[in-house]
């Protein structure tokens, strides 16, 4: 950190100084991003169009996405101090806890009991339902590791919303299509750790955050409008594992996503400073309003998020401390939406009709949390037997030759 900037007005410390993994504000803001996204799928669920932010930012952004630039943000942060702290295997399995159990449980509560439900309340029966071209088996198939499309029905039960006028998207749930890049995130962490970047070689983090940035400042540039959205939407990658990606989300949220990795890998250095994070919100709504959100709007937004989740209040803090509904009010808000707008409740109106869908979704992350995701995590230090075996052959004679033989033994390690 400058001296410069350790005499700005407003100064605070750094993130170093002010971050602890134990008192912070992250959990209540996940929970107000993943909120953003139900609020913001109100409208093209039950009405069409994408929300107001979409219209004011003349087609650049809407509510919802800016909730994900955010998600990715703060997974940054967090997740490369996850990849820097253990070893390769424990880091891919307790991603892999945090992100599949709530996943497969949301797709089986949506094929096995919602849209059965929701054909039923349509048909009169379920005949045809479980043996339909598109059926739940299909779905489920398709959906359980994220590679396929979001853009899913099943058993034509969107379809006969649209057609009948109550539905305007066609998947049943739309939401997840930010996962497979999330996952994509997560897989690049782990070979920067494995490759011993994030520890030796940290500065090329923010360098491909730069690279990444030019690459959006070029497109932007050569974009019709100022406020247009940069690069071919339409441009797709098929990787592996993870199957057709888009170009233009493969490139804006790992931007993101290594902008937060930046903040966490040079936390003792970031200022954190309220006339700083002014200037941060002035820039995203400038940005919002007249042009160039991606270039400078998502830094800016990237500032704003980490100095909230150290200079909110203290009560703040609490929030998803023991129970953390994000992530399902995130991946079930948008199937709630879709059966509320099929059974016809968008024409009591927006504030209803949210009012309900927030109801609904809180319900079903309750239910995720308690009972899949919570459970899940608890096997975060589980080692199969096989390789407890392979290491304690491997470092035991080690241990015990580097050792005074008067020493007494210490307390085995544990990886987190």
């Amino acid at each position: 950190m400058s001296r410069s900037a350790s005499v700005l007005p407003g100064h605070r410390g750094t993130l170093g100084e002010l971050y602890s993994p134990r008192a912070n504000s992250f959990g209540v803001l996940r929970l107000a991003l993943a909120s953003s996204v139900v609020l913001s799928h109100v409208w093209p669920t039950g009405w069409g169009p994408l929300d107001p932010l979409w219209r004011y930012s003349g087609q650049q952004t809407d509510v919802g996405k800016m909730a994900v630039i955010g998600f990715f943000v703060l997974s940054g942060f967090m997740i490369t101090g996850s990849g820097a702290r253990g070893t390769s295997g424990r880091y891919a399995w307790h991603r892999a806890l945090r992100i599949l159990p709530g996943l497969w449980g949301s797709l089986l509560v949506s094929a096995l009991i919602i849209v059965p439900a929701l054909y039923h309340h349509l048909h009169g029966t379920l005949d045809g339902y479980w043996n339909h071209p598109q059926g739940p088996v299909g779905y489920l198939r398709g959906m359980w590791d994220t590679s396929t499309s979001t853009h899913w029905d099943i058993s034509g039960v969107v379809a006969e919303g649209r057609a009948r006028g109550t539905n305007f998207d066609q998947s049943v749930n739309g939401a997840l299509w930010s996962l497979k890049y999330e996952i994509l995130c997560y897989v690049m962490v782990g070979v920067l750790a494995a490759a011993g970047v994030l520890s030796r070689a940290r500065k090329l983090v923010p360098l491909s955050a730069v690279f990444l940035g030019i690459l959006i400042l070029r497109d932007w540039i050569t974009a019709p409008s100022v406020r247009g959205i940069p690069g071919d939407m339409r441009s797709n990658l098929q990787v592996p594992f993870l199957g057709e990606m888009n170009v233009h989300f493969i490139v804006h949220l790992c931007f993101v996503f290594l902008i937060g990795a930046t903040f966490h890998l040079y936390r003792d250095r970031v200022p954190v400073n309220d006339g700083l994070a002014l200037i941060c919100a002035l820039v995203l709504g400038g940005t919002l309003a007249f042009g160039g959100v991606f270039v400078f709007g998502y830094p800016a937004f990237a500032y704003l998020l980490l100095w909230l989740a150290v200079r909110l209040p203290r009560p703040f803090q609490k929030v998803g401390r023991k129970r953390d509904y994000s992530y399902g009010i995130y991946i079930y808000g948008f199937t709630v939406e879709q059966a509320l707008a099929l059974l016809g409740y968008a024409k009591y109106g927006k504030p209803v009709f949210l009012v309900l869908a927030m109801a609904g979704t809180v319900v079903l992350a309750a239910l995720s949390w308690h009972l899949i995701e919570s459970q899940a995590m608890k096997l975060k230090n589980w080692t199969p037997w096989f390789v407890r075996r392979l290491k304690q052959r491997g470092s035991a004679p080690a241990v015990e030759e580097s050792k005074p033989r008067s020493e007494p033994e210490s307390s085995p390690a544990v990886t987190v």
